[in-house]
């Protein structure tokens, strides 16, 4: 592959980060080396963020791969994102390649452990946990190579303190969760697209929202 065929934009915006990041990767798209990459806790406004953080990159981001957080996440952030990636796949005639955005936390949680030296317990289990939609979390659990070991779900943190968590527990709540639960070892972190590497691995998703939980609105009786 030459020019920006070579290259894979990934693009995370399900979350209060508007996160956005360049690599350039081998043929198998496994070997990934990262050539730039913007990270803005920005909370809202990511409509109006993304696109010229994106610019902001080295040949403005340009790529022939586009990998996506799908969700869960904000509602909103996830459908901007996925609006972004296919609008700019559809210029660039680029390929899209969706994530779990709670897989890209657990990967982050378990390096976040090697690093601080922390056993994880029996291959390497780990709980995410990260802020849904009215006042829910969304959880699920990862083992060995980022495997799912339990369905994803969105709960209240009272019930959210009552499941059976991992020793180990990642995600913006994972603060709040383990002096919910008194006990576990907490790793406060939130989704970055500079990690992307991590899960590079895994399956790709379909470019299609996660969503998390059912939607409010319903539709009308005939």
């Amino acid at each position: 592959m030459t020019g920006h065929q070579d290259h894979i934009l990934v693009i995370d915006c399900a979350t209060a980060a508007c996160s956005v990041a360049l690599y350039r990767c081998a043929a198998d798209m496994r070997d990934l080396t990262l050539c730039d990459m913007r990270h803005d806790i920005i909370g809202r406004g990511h409509a109006e963020k993304l696109m010229p953080l994106i610019a902001s990159l080295r040949d403005k981001g340009r790529a022939n791969y586009i990998a996506v957080n799908v969700g869960p996440g904000s509602f909103t952030g996830v459908r901007i994102g996925l609006a972004a990636a296919r609008a700019l796949a559809l210029a660039w005639n680029a390929q899209i390649i969706g994530y779990n955005g709670l897989a890209l936390v657990a990967a982050m949680g378990l390096e976040q452990c090697q690093i601080d030296q922390i056993a994880t317990g029996m291959n390497n289990n780990i709980t995410v946990v990260v802020t849904g939609g009215h006042g829910e979390y969304f959880m699920q659990d990862f083992g060995q190579f980022i495997a799912e070991k339990s369905p994803l779900c969105s709960m209240k943190p009272q019930h959210a303190g009552q499941r059976d968590n991992c020793p180990i527990i990642a995600g913006d709540q994972a603060e709040n969760l383990v002096n919910l639960i008194g006990n576990g070892h907490a790793i406060n972190i939130s989704n970055r697209a500079d990690k992307y590497h991590l899960i590079a691995h895994l399956a790709p998703l379909p470019p299609v929202a996660i969503y998390g939980r059912a939607p409010d609105a319903k539709p009308s009786a005939a």
